[in-house]
């Protein structure tokens, strides 16, 4: 669904679901997996509900049949993503119920041809995706490609033995104290930065607030009217001009649950189950450890920490998705030190789709901010009726 990304608003709307601030990461979309004490006693409180289904939500669902209802845009973006195309590649336009065009039959049957080869050949683990054969082409590669120019040596990746590597609990704590003093971290009440964003031509200015322990709210101001991506300490929210402020889906509410863990680079092992190195690799110039951070039943969130400072340099994450995981890349730089605490004044967002980039210009800490400001708007009330 590469048009919704190449919308001025809606793809500052999109961009901001993946902002990470505060002391680290943020990084796709994968869940956490082990919330907070707040989110945790907040779930129990909540009543169980039964989630809608695909086929309960959207008109003339026929494959996905039995996925959560919330799961199917971003199965959406993964095949959008997979061939290189926008929506209206297999739908017509403001009618996606329709069958009119032949690419979403033919879209129909690639499905089932993955998961029938999942099923049959990979034991049901989904080994096989869209872009296993597509690589970005509506055209699936079937013949090896020459290429035009002499291929260089990958410089990106250098493998190194295990057994030279340092420790995983090494890694998180030089990060923890490369960060600055752990009490001085705890001290931060909330942080207010404003900013720019950029993502090619286009800029617009950003504000984001954060309140500890887990309240954050990303505002760009666009000519349209602001676009917001905010999470209230329990679940996250999305605004957009002209349509009604939603709910995020429990993908999205775990990804912005991290992005809003102001104290993200101290409590690393509160947010993680555990932790393993995999390699030291370059990032530019910089060489840096690459280590996955696990949680149970999610997709591992992977960091990489900058050999000499410890300082996190990148993010990956991903978000899962009944047909593959869509990835999301976040680069950090230009860390400066701040009450004493290392923050980074700059982050770069990378997906299939784009990339955006982020630049704070303006911070504050431990300012006054409303837990107003993190609550969704109630509903538009509609025309004729007088509002409760």
């Amino acid at each position: 669904m590469r048009r919704i990304f190449r919308s001025s608003v809606a793809l500052i709307v999109f961009v901001f679901s993946l902002i990470l601030a505060g002391t680290g990461a943020r990084g796709q979309s994968a869940s956490l997996g082990v919330p907070t004490a707040a989110t945790r006693a907040a779930a129990q409180a909540a009543p169980t509900q039964t989630p809608k289904m695909a086929e309960q939500v959207f008109k003339n669902i026929q494959v996905l049949k039995g996925v959560p209802a919330d799961q199917v845009i971003p199965a959406m973006q993964f095949i959008a993503a997979s061939l290189g195309v926008e929506c209206e590649f297999c739908h017509v336009r403001n009618a996606f119920e329709k069958d009119d065009k032949d690419e979403k039959v033919t879209a129909r049957k690639m499905m089932q041809m993955m998961f029938t080869a999942n099923k049959e050949t990979f034991e049901g683990k989904r080994e096989v995706t869209c872009y296993t054969c597509h690589r970005g082409s509506t055209e699936p590669v079937g013949t090896p490609l020459i290429p035009e120019t002499e291929p260089k040596a990958a410089t990106e990746v250098t493998a190194s033995p295990s057994e030279n590597l340092p420790k995983a609990d090494q890694l998180v704590d030089k990060y923890s104290q490369a960060l600055g003093d752990k009490d001085a971290i705890q001290k931060i009440t909330s942080r207010v930065e404003k900013g720019t964003l950029v993502a090619g031509e286009m800029k617009a200015p950003v504000d984001i607030y954060a309140k500890a322990p887990d309240k954050r709210i990303a505002i760009v101001h666009m000519p349209a009217g602001d676009s917001s991506t905010a999470f209230d300490g329990h679940v996250g929210w999305l605004g957009a001009p002209g349509r009604p402020a939603r709910e995020m889906s429990a993908a999205e509410s775990d990804s912005v649950r991290m992005d809003a863990e102001l104290f993200f680079g101290a409590d690393l092992r509160q947010l993680f189950q555990s932790f393993r190195v995999k390699s030291e690799k370059k990032i530019g110039d910089r060489d840096v450890y690459e280590v996955s951070a696990l949680n149970e039943g999610k997709p591992p969130v992977t960091l990489y920490f900058d050999a000499q400072s410890g300082l996190l340099v990148r993010v990956m994450r991903y978000l899962d998705t009944p047909l593959g995981s869509n990835p999301t890349q976040i680069d950090f730089a230009d860390y400066r030190d701040f009450g004493g605490v290392k923050v980074p004044y700059r982050w770069t967002i990378a997906r299939p789709s784009g990339r955006f980039t982020i630049q704070i210009e303006e911070l504050h800490q431990n300012v006054a901010v409303d837990d107003a400001k993190f609550v969704m708007p109630p509903p538009p009330v509609p025309a004729g009726q007088k509002s409760p």
